[in-house]
């Protein structure tokens, strides 16, 4: 163990100095670039391509529902990797008109027609304890084609088609496949070859496991087919016609479980978002079966401490913000969960007073090896990441992914996208909140965020990337509001991530799990933390994909400030 920590801090003292910092007039140096300004409208997500689609979008008089709706259709297009019309969607929805945010929830359920005793029965025909991530047995109902239809009747100024038709000309088209995209598809052939259905076909340039390299042009066919067929038709057309029946046909030859009632039955939900005031900042989560909230309880338990004055990356800061994730996780893996079955405390694990007592749990100078869940009852007091905002001040939060990289591996022919693999995110423990159910909405990792002050809107922000997600909103948070950097700079300031926590799939941490930091962190605060009794590692790349876009007033007049993931292919852009 000794060795093992001392080549890793070598590899921070080699790394670090190789990563190189500029020499900014304005701004910090570690910062990738200046925050992009605009006053009319902002779109910022994680392909140039997108972005752009959605500027168009607004500019044809689309509000920022309408170009949230774009800009997703065609990242599931330019970036099947991590999202698709075969997986989930949340959103935040700032309506200026009423000054009120809106939450959807856009998750889909498991098949009626797979009962517990049948999963249990099918993981012990593969050897498995849990639910695995290929495959048949994690497919639950995609929702986001919902999700979008509900948003758009309800917000928006276009028509559904006019939306969806820049991504289904891209895919008749084609476009150049960017950088950090075409290094996760690469994976792709090896980790789907011995599964059914058309992933070959539809993700390959040869039929045969030639994937797009950088600047490759991918075509989708089938994926224009759909989209225009939901343009043209509305959601029905997945969830009662065409489309549906191709999904029932394909499911009933091949073993999956997925029928057409599971379409025809699904619904979104429109939920009131939750929050919690941190510093004077209102941030708002959703609540379960998303796990929103764990950023709301981190943020409750760190605002006892005065980090500004602990310090940026500090030895101190650090510990501390790693020991309450911890503490949150705890909650997370007992009581996160789908409330249509399960009874969540959900004002008892955000009140101010919960939080005092759960904050006595952190050691100022030992890292925690274990962590229980608290009793909140006794309290009496690779997923994409986009952002927009219109001229009427109108703005959207809105996460949508696959889950685990492209999904489960599942492509019905004909039809361009992958099915998610959100099933596996249940627990298989009988009477666990999050056990596998028909019909439920497995545990969610992706969250969108939304920050209000003195009533108004402050701040749409995410930080995709599984469980790396509360914890990216507390880093991208505090760093703004303790520690005074822009919405650029807290995008690009180092981030660490805690792992090997106690999980709502049923794992426990035992020995403290293990914390992840990028190399800008210093090398003394590691060596710090490793004297507490952390885990040390370096990882690349694991630190999730931040969008963000705040508003800010000069002169009386709205100005919108846009950041993006400099870890990845986006940007930001304005008009």
């Amino acid at each position: 163990m000794v060795f093992r920590f001392i080549a890793i801090l070598s590899l921070l003292l080699c790394v670090s100095p190789l990563n190189a910092q500029i020499d900014r007039i304005t701004g910090k140096n570690f910062a990738t670039r200046s925050e992009v300004v605009a006053r009319h409208g902002m779109v910022c997500t994680s392909v140039p391509l997108a972005t752009e689609v959605g500027i168009e979008i607004l500019k044809r008089g689309g509000s920022a529902v309408d170009a949230a709706i774009a800009a997703n259709a065609t990242l599931g297009l330019t970036e099947p990797v991590s999202n698709g019309i075969g997986g989930d969607l949340f959103a935040i929805v700032y309506s200026a008109k009423e000054n009120k945010l809106y939450g959807i929830n856009g998750s889909g359920r498991s098949p009626l027609g797979l009962s517990y005793d049948q999963m249990k029965a099918e993981l012990a025909r593969l050897n498995k304890q849990m639910i695995p991530p290929l495959g048949m047995l994690p497919i639950s109902v995609p929702g986001c084609v919902d999700a979008w239809s509900e948003l758009q009747h309800k917000f928006g100024q276009l028509s559904l088609a006019d939306d969806l038709a820049p991504a289904i000309r891209y895919a008749e088209e084609g476009f150049p496949v960017t950088d950090l995209i075409a290094y996760y598809w690469s994976f792709g052939p090896r980790l789907y070859k011995d599964l059914p259905g058309a992933f070959f076909e539809t993700y390959t340039l040869d039929g045969k496991g030639r994937t797009p390299a950088k600047g490759d042009i991918f075509k989708n066919p089938g994926l224009a087919n759909s989209l225009r067929l939901i343009g043209e038709k509305g959601r029905d057309v997945f969830y009662k016609g065409e489309i549906a029946d191709k999904i029932d046909a394909f499911m009933k030859a091949n073993g999956g479980y997925l029928r057409k009632a599971d379409f025809e039955k699904h619904t979104s939900t429109w939920v009131e978002p939750v929050s919690t005031n941190y510093r004077g900042y209102d941030v708002f989560e959703l609540p379960p079966n998303g796990q929103g909230i764990a950023t709301l309880q981190m943020l409750n338990i760190l605002e006892g401490f005065d980090l500004k004055a602990m310090g940026r990356n500090s030895p101190d800061t650090l510990h501390t913000m790693i020991e309450a994730k911890k503490i949150a996780w705890a909650d997370r893996a007992k009581f996160y969960a789908d409330p249509a079955f399960a009874k969540i405390p959900l004002k008892e694990l955000l009140s101010k007073n919960y939080a005092a007592a759960r904050r006595k749990l952190i050691d100022p100078k030992h890292a925690a090896r274990n962590v229980v869940p608290g009793n909140p009852a006794l309290e009496q007091g690779d997923t994409i990441y986009l952002c927009t905002a219109d001229d009427q001040g109108n703005m959207v939060s809105l996460i949508q992914s696959n889950y685990r990289g492209m999904g489960s591996g599942i492509v019905v022919p004909g039809l361009g996208f992958m099915f998610q693999d959100r099933g596996e995110l249940f627990s298989m423990e009988p009477g666990h909140a999050n056990v596998y159910a028909p019909g439920k909405r497995p545990f969610h990792t992706i969250i969108p965020g939304f920050v209000m002050k003195d009533g108004k809107p402050w701040e749409a922000f995410g930080v995709m990337g599984g469980g790396m997600q509360p914890q990216g909103h507390v880093q991208v948070l505090t760093n703004q509001i303790d520690f005074g950097l822009n919405v650029q700079e807290a995008g690009d300031a180092s981030r660490w991530q805690h792992e090997g926590d106690n999980e709502p799939t049923g794992e426990k941490m035992e020995n403290g799990g293990y914390v992840e930091l990028e190399s800008g962190i210093p090398y003394e605060a590691a060596r710090e933390l490793r004297k507490r009794g952390h885990d040390v590692r370096l990882d690349v790349g694991g630190y999730g994909g931040y969008q963000a876009i705040k508003v800010e007033l000069h002169d009386g007049q709205r100005v919108y400030l846009g950041a993006s993931e400099s870890r990845k292919d986006g940007m930001a852009s304005g008009y």
